[in-house]
């Protein structure tokens, strides 16, 4: 069968478009705006005008039309909508890995899989432990300190990592990006409300007629957007959540290209393509705005913020990020790489894994969303969410950016000493006199 390509890219850009798309790509951007967002939410929620700031979050957009239920806050289209365009870019790199990445090798995979479910399962339980006293109530957070964001944990990684192995990357973003099939599959299973099974079903139509096209490599906006959009309607109005929508979409994206023999091997398929047009769209948008709408609380100073750190629920997220996440994935891989043949690359020591442990400690973005959603109905203990996310995730990039960069001067001492024995080994000797 022939393939149909459009001679057309799916957004079309200028000159100065592409030079604004190219910085944005930079993980470091996409991590600077992402806290940016943050802060700028955390100064205005607390300064005199907060009132202004939660009547932002609350101005209702939209309408309710053919009983389709659109008619959403600000906070919520950047929650339901604008963050299913990150989760879009999720997808396609959840695909790309399970394809042609590292989670193709079983073997090669084992080690950051066994990490990020250890990862996920001591916060977690820690997170159960601190409130368990407070009832069901309290402890339906349980998954929001089990959460990495990778956006900004490979961000802070970019920053720091002039001279670290490139093994301890991959580590960390193999690592994650499991985190984050985990974490779509919690949104999914545990925190959607009751699935209305017949939206479900519509949202397979508009999402096969998506496959189709792409998998023809068809890339025409007009065809494409439209379909996402029905998509994340139906997925939306079915209860579960509709970031999963964009997750979806991105699994339907092909890998590889097909060549005239439909062998899978004729080079990059459209996932690369789509994720290096979307994802400044996800770093420079998406993301930012939902941390903008996430972020902000109001804590009353820091007498206020002490109060709140001692509330079981916001204490159980920074134990589980700070040391959750550390005991989980540094015990998790200890014990694999001692019952199995699986081994640390040769290039990393344990002490480099102690570093990615305290970066995979940034929950931020999907933990927002989860709090959003195991307390929707419970304003109080969102707010303990927020300050506990925001808090955890600070402490966390603090802690790992110190072990990195020590760790990173180290290597750098390294390469530098081995640079002089290379140049010491060319200089030729020199002659004798006759």
């Amino acid at each position: 069968m022939t393939e149909s390509v459009s001679a057309k890219p799916v957004f079309p850009q200028t000159k100065r478009s592409l030079s604004v798309a190219n910085l944005l790509r930079r993980d470091a951007v996409g991590g600077f705006l992402l806290l940016g967002a943050a802060l700028l939410a955390l100064i205005w929620a607390n300064s005199p005008w907060g009132g202004g700031y939660e009547a932002l979050g609350e101005t209702q957009v939209g309408a309710d039309v053919v009983g389709l239920h659109l008619d959403l806050s600000l906070s919520a289209w950047a929650a339901d909508g604008l963050l299913a365009i990150f989760f879009f870019v999720v997808g396609l790199e959840l695909k790309r890995e399970f394809v042609a990445g590292d989670l193709r090798d079983p073997r090669r995979a084992a080690l950051p899989i066994a990490a990020a479910i250890g990862g996920m399962v001591v916060p977690a339980a820690l997170f159960i432990a601190v409130t368990y006293r407070q009832g069901a109530a309290a402890m339906q957070g349980w998954a929001i300190p089990a959460a990495t964001d990778i956006a900004f944990a490979i961000a802070i990684l970019a920053v720091v990592a002039t001279h670290l192995p490139i093994a301890l990357r991959t580590f960390l973003l193999t690592l994650a990006v499991v985190d984050d099939l985990l974490a779509i599959t919690i949104i999914a299973v545990f925190y959607s409300d009751t699935i209305d099974v017949t939206f479900l079903g519509l949202a397979l139509l508009p999402l096969a007629l998506f496959a189709i096209l792409v998998q023809r490599r068809i890339t025409s906006w007009w065809l494409l957007v439209p379909l996402a959009a029905f998509t994340w309607t139906f997925v939306h109005e079915s209860g579960v959540h509709a970031t999963v929508a964009g997750v979806l979409l991105g699994f339907t994206v092909p890998v590889l290209r097909a060549n005239r023999t439909g062998d899978r091997d004729g080079g990059p398929g459209l996932a690369e393509h789509f994720e290096h047009r979307i994802r400044p769209l996800s770093a420079g948008l998406a993301v930012p705005v939902f941390a903008f709408f996430a972020a902000g609380v109001a804590f009353g100073g820091l007498g206020g913020l002490v109060s709140v750190l001692s509330e079981p629920v916001a204490l159980g997220i920074v134990a589980g990020l700070v040391i959750g996440k550390v005991v989980g994935i540094l015990g998790t891989t200890w014990l694999v790489t001692k019952a199995t043949p699986a081994a640390l690359d040769t290039s990393l020591k344990w002490v480099d894994v102690v570093g990615a442990a305290m970066l995979a400690g940034i929950g931020f973005t999907v933990s927002l969303l989860i709090g959003e959603l195991a307390f929707a109905d419970d304003p109080d203990r969102q707010e303990y969410v927020k300050v506990g996310v925001l808090f955890g995730s600070v402490l966390s990039a603090t802690l790992a950016t110190i072990v990195l960069r020590t760790r990173n001067r180290h290597y750098r001492r390294l390469r530098e000493a081995q640079a002089r024995d290379v140049h010491r080994s060319d200089v030729p000797a020199a002659c004798p006199r006759s």
